[in-house]
């Protein structure tokens, strides 16, 4: 961050300065292979203004959402409170969503999800992957609609989607990131 805004501040306050910093994010992230997790570190990030946090997180996760990076997957960890409160407002403003992992708290879901679907991402939290059938079995759903809600998730990025070999064929598992 310091490279790339050049005046020795931990602070992340603006849109230009948030555009500067988003536009590094995005160099690194093409680099990255199809499947991978990027983290988000904010640990030593003072404060973040709703501009900011608008520009770099946002944005990136609409990008995301659009297919511009790839299969990939964005979460952001080290956050503290002051920090989620305006990147949640500026997830909200949007309708996004991102999993993130607080300072003194585990991972948790930022921004807006439906509560359905918010209910099953916390089912693959709690255990780590899951099938469509096990979904199913765990909260009486239909087949195609356990289906559709964990094809939600990994549309909106919120969990990753690998393809397994199992006896009588191959099944997607939906995992946690």
């Amino acid at each position: 961050m310091k490279e790339e805004l050049k005046n020795g501040s931990n602070d992340l306050v603006t849109r230009p300065s948030g555009q500067v910093i988003r536009e590094r994010v995005e160099r690194d992230i093409v680099k990255e292979e199809d499947g991978a997790i990027i983290a988000l570190d904010f640990s030593r990030i003072g404060v973040i203004d709703y501009s900011c946090a608008d520009e770099i997180v946002a944005k990136l996760i609409s990008r995301l959402l659009s297919g511009e990076y790839g299969d990939k997957y964005i979460v952001l960890v080290g956050l503290n409170e002051n920090q989620k409160e305006n990147i949640e407002v500026a997830l909200d403003r949007k309708d996004l969503a991102v999993i993130a992992k607080m300072e003194d708290k585990g991972k948790i879901l930022m921004g807006k999800l439906h509560n359905y679907l918010q209910d099953t991402l916390d089912v693959i939290l709690k255990k780590g992957r899951i099938t469509a059938k096990d979904l199913s079995e765990i909260k009486k759903l239909e087949a195609n609609t356990s289906g559709t809600r964990l094809l939600n998730l990994y549309k909106k990025r919120l969990v990753k989607r690998v393809d397994e070999v199992v006896a009588n064929g191959r099944v997607w598992v939906y995992e946690e990131i």
